[in-house]
């Protein structure tokens, strides 16, 4: 059961937030470019810092907590996953906060 952790953890997270778009309406899947725009420049840059760390030696993953499936450069589906997963669900709060809050950050607030 153990291959099953890391995967775990990432559903664990999507479960956690799935409620603030649901509940709040934040409506961050319905503003899919919107999304992409925001996780796509991080998913890149990190896989590639994965990439090359994998290749120097310098990064690895336990084989009895991921699923085994390796994808080209060795990189575990489950780590492609996270670089996805994770800022969704930084997204999904962040967008549950403004909603909550009525904070625009475009604008700073006003100190008066």
């Amino acid at each position: 059961m153990g291959h099953l952790t890391y995967l775990g953890l990432l559903a664990g997270c999507l479960v956690v937030t799935a409620p603030l778009e649901l509940a709040l309406g934040v409506r961050v899947y319905a503003r899919w470019r919107r999304l992409l725009l925001a996780v796509l420049p991080e998913f890149v840059v990190f896989v590639a810092w994965v990439l090359y760390a994998i290749a120097q030696g310098h990064w690895d993953y336990d084989v009895d907590l991921t699923l085994g499936v390796r994808l080209p450069g060795g990189i575990p589906v489950e780590e492609m996953l996270f670089f996805l997963v994770v800022p969704l669900c930084a997204v999904l709060a962040f967008e549950a906060v403004r909603k909550v809050t009525g904070w625009d950050p475009g604008y700073p607030a006003d100190d008066a």
